[in-house]
């Protein structure tokens, strides 16, 4: 998976770029539907593919020229009317170094955006300065209606994000995911051309053109802002080139570092660095899996087969500052992400995958769905589904949630310790504490409601690695045959 300079996207975010529609507007604009934009991935992908040139001045817009780049204030796309729909666009960068086309839609109308370098308040030796007349823009944010930040941008191969209610940027997601955990063989296809309509004050739809070697594809994102966090409704239509061994759909990306469950991998002051702790998946049966998410010793690949799943996301659950002591980025103020087919996706996996990190720069776990039937070129895919950025812990109706994780050496020598808290548990309840090792075997076992902590339930578990090889933990509180909470998976030992 492609390791992103969260520096410089922070650094993007955090500009202050403006522009005014007068200035920027092409003088006309041509027909414009939905239905032209797949017409259009339809045309491309009978055609060979031709990746957008980079641009030669961008490599030398660094993090600091980037962020130095200052936008004058008075040039906002729709900054004249009221709401949180005044539209900023993004300079071309290190991180950003190929050009996208964006147009203005309105009235059935649209109008392209032409290049207007005099939009950066820049020193004269800035390297934004020295992009040219014809640089072209790498992105646009949507801002909100005091202009003190940014509530969506979309920067980057087919990246885009929200900061959600928290205004605090952290997960990112994608249009697609191709052949994510095979090695070396990962591609990202990008959105080549952009069409904004603005819909109403906090909201706007922004349809895309996404071209790249295996596919091709017209996106449609009806995307809106609200006091919860903002929702994405989302409709995609792709057509593959060539056959694709891995098809990533609603994924989304994020950097997981240390927790208190992992303290050996931790080098850095702060307690705590993490962007999402854990994967969420909602079975179609209600059930609702809970997947903690680790900084693995090797890269690795989990599956969780479902047919039509009610959804999936990457959550930040711990939101407690004392946990983190970070009072720079707030990492407890992180959005979580729920993924939810607005049609049946049939039978396929919510696939995980980790790899390696030492540093929170890196985007270092990647969560999809990956349908089961086979992707032929010259067919069609149709994808609906809606994104939901939000400080929420899981899907609606989970039962007991998984809040802690710890691990630890037990009192017998090789014998792991492995902590499970899960809040929601009535104190008086006595639950049956269901367990299933693989690779190893469960020593002994233990709960209690934990003093003091009302609704909090405790679970130990003593477990014996097969030759210290990582072992694969199932837990579930249950009333006999009935679970009362998520399912948990932890992978001891990875």
């Amino acid at each position: 998976m492609i390791k992103i300079d969260r520096r410089a996207m922070i650094a993007a975010s955090g500009a202050s770029l403006l522009f005014p529609r007068s200035a920027l507007a092409q003088p006309r604009g041509d027909r414009f539907s939905w239905d032209m934009v797949i017409a259009q991935a339809r045309r491309l992908s009978r055609q060979p593919y031709r990746e957008t040139p980079h641009h030669p001045g961008a490599r030398n817009v660094n993090y600091d020229a980037l962020y130095q780049a200052r936008f004058r204030d008075d040039r906002t796309i729709w900054g004249n009317l009221p709401g949180d729909t005044g539209v900023q666009l993004f300079p071309l960068s290190a991180s950003a170094e190929q050009p996208v086309e964006i147009a203005l839609v309105e009235n059935g109308r649209a109008t392209p955006l032409r290049y207007d370098p005099t939009i950066f308040d820049a020193p004269a030796d800035n390297a934004v300065r020295q992009l040219g007349p014809d640089a072209g823009y790498a992105g646009f944010r949507v801002m909100t209606a005091a202009r003190d930040g940014d509530w969506l941008s979309f920067l980057g191969a087919s990246y885009f994000r929200s900061p959600g209610a928290t205004k605090q940027f952290g997960l990112s997601a994608r249009a697609i995911a191709i052949n994510t955990s095979i090695q070396g063989k990962e591609e990202f296809p990008r959105f080549t051309h952009f069409w904004l309509e603005r819909m109403g004050p906090s909201s706007l739809t922004i349809y895309a053109l996404l071209d790249g070697a295996s596919v091709t594809g017209a996106y449609r994102f009806i995307s809106e802002r609200t006091p919860q966090g903002v929702r994405q409704d989302v409709d995609a239509a792709l057509f593959p080139r060539r056959a694709i061994a891995e098809l990533g759909l609603m994924p989304m990306t994020s950097m997981f570092w240390y927790d208190q469950a992992s303290r050996a991998a931790r080098t850095d002051w702060r307690p705590e660095i993490h962007d999402s702790d854990l994967l969420a998946v909602g079975s179609a049966d209600g059930t609702t899996h809970a997947r903690p998410l680790i900084n693995p010793s090797a890269p690795r690949v989990d599956g969780f087969t479902e047919r039509n799943p009610r959804g999936f996301g990457l959550m930040q659950r711990d939101r407690d500052f004392d946990h983190y002591q970070d009072d720079g980025v707030f990492y407890e103020r992180r959005p979580s992400l729920w993924a939810s087919p607005r049609k049946p996706f049939g039978a396929g996996q919510v696939r995980l995958y980790e790899f390696p990190t030492t540093s929170e720069y890196v985007d270092n776990v990647c969560a999809y769905w990956t349908p089961a039937a086979s992707v032929r070129p010259g067919s069609r895919i149709d994808a609906s589904y809606r994104l939901d950025w939000s400080s929420a812990t899981g899907p609606a109706n989970s039962g007991a949630l998984l809040a802690n994780v710890w691990t630890g050496q037990a009192n017998e020598a090789g014998v792991d310790r492995l902590i499970l808290d899960f809040s929601g548990v009535a104190q008086d309840a006595k639950p049956d504490i269901w367990v299933d090792v693989a690779d190893g075997a469960l020593v002994r076992k233990g709960g209690y409601p934990v003093l003091h902590r009302p609704g909090l339930f405790r679970v130990a578990l003593d477990i014996r690695r097969n030759s210290g090889k990582p072992a694969d933990i199932r837990v579930q509180l249950r009333n006999g045959n009935r679970p009362f909470s998520e399912y948990v998976h932890y992978p001891l030992g990875a």
